[in-house]
Formats: structure tokens, sequence, C-alpha cells
């Protein structure tokens, strides 16, 4: 009876996570549809709905908190409680990216986009996706899945690298447009951060099924080490 009570209580936090997730994917993409159609009335929501975010991160965190505390959980337990800490963790920080972005478009102000976001938009719909089945492989515990994923921060990281390029040559043909390239640079860097994160998840999940925590590098991590070598 004191197990099945334990599996409830885990299955209602994991309950909890997905919806923080879900809250985290609602934010990022609604904080970049604003940035594209430079709603601030929207940013200003992101930003008040951040707080909600936190919110479910600490509650969650106290669930956790007091199972660890009363049920005294051992091996495969305890590492899916610690590292479901870590995942509610890196989602909050996840919230935080959209915010910011959603504080990039307010400073903006009336300010006319320097360049009609096409690359940045893409960059969210990778990572939300990437963050959405990143959480369904940690409540699966999806060893598989949760190795495959990190592999499509390639494209997010390729994504990043030509939206630097097009906003230096914006400055090197118009100084004067390096305020408003820096404004498209950090919401880039942020979304490029989102996917860095869920290949964190990832790596958490196999944790929790094998025991055992190794990096998950992407395709673009072993080009650079080859680059480093040479």
């Amino acid at each position: 009876m004191i197990r099945k009570t334990f599996e409830s209580e885990i299955q209602q936090v994991k309950d909890e996570v997905i919806l923080l997730g879900s809250m985290v994917e609602h934010a990022i993409m609604g904080s970049v549809e604003a940035l594209k159609k430079r709603d601030l009335v929207a940013a200003e929501k992101i930003i008040t709905e951040d707080k909600e975010i936190n919110q479910k991160r600490f509650a969650i965190e106290n669930q956790l908190m007091i199972l660890i505390a009363t049920q005294q959980p051992m091996a495969h337990d305890l590492r899916l409680l610690a590292s479901t800490m870590e995942i509610i963790s890196e989602l909050e920080r996840m919230g935080d990216y959209a915010k910011g972005i959603a504080n990039i478009n307010l400073r903006m102000g009336e300010e006319a986009l320097l360049k009609p976001l096409i690359d940045i938009p893409r960059m969210a719909q990778i990572g939300t996706s990437m963050l959405h089945r990143s959480l369904s492989a940690f409540i699966n515990e999806d060893v598989e899945t949760a190795k495959s994923i990190p592999v499509e921060d390639d494209e997010v990281d390729a994504l990043y690298n030509q939206i630097y390029r097009e906003l230096m040559l914006i400055i090197i043909q118009d100084p004067k447009s390096i305020e408003r390239a820096n404004w498209l640079l950090w919401v880039a860097h942020n979304l490029e951060r989102v996917a860095d994160r869920v290949t964190n998840i990832c790596e958490r999940t196999v944790f929790i099924a094998t025991g055992s925590f190794n990096e998950i590098k992407s395709s673009d991590d072993e080009f650079w080490k080859g680059q480093h070598k040479s």
C-alpha cells in the first residue's frame, strides 16, 4: 500500500513537470510571436506569467523534497527525484529566456525590427519541439529518444550562426544599426540556450534510467573537438 501511494505521488509530480513544460513552451513561442508582431502588450503578459512559471517550479520542488524526506528513496527512485529537481530548474531557466525576449521587445519600444524574423521563429519551433519530446522521454524513461534529441541542437546552432553572420554584415554596411542588431542577436542567443538546456534534460533522463551519467554530444561537438586537435 505504501509503495502504491509513493508511485501515485511520483505520477503527480510527473504530471506537474509536464504542465510546467507546457507553460515554458507557451512562453517561448509567445515571446517570439510578440516580437515578430511587435506586440508590446503580449510581451508584458509573458513577463507577468513568468511569475507563475517560477511558482510552479518551487511548488514541484517542495513536493520533491517532501518525498525525499519522508520516503527515503533508494537507487532508481532517488535518481528520479534528484534528477527531476534538476529538470524543473532547467525549465525555469528556459522560462527566463522567454522573459528575456519579451523584455527586449519592450526595450525596443516603437523601433522597427532591423530585419524580418525568419530564422528566429524557426529556432523557437525547433527548440520547443525538442523540449516537448525531451519531457516525453523523461516521463517514459526512453533512453534512445533522449540520446537522439540533442543531435537536433546542430540545426539550432546553424541557425544562430547564420543570424550572427547576417547581423554582422548589416552592421558593417550600417554601423548605426548596431543596437538593433544586438537586440536580435540576444534573442537568438536565448533560443540557442534553450536547446542546450534540453540536452541537459536528456542527459538526466538517461541517468534516471541507467544510473550512468554521460554527456550527450552532438555532431557539432565532435567537429569542434576535431578542429581543436588539428
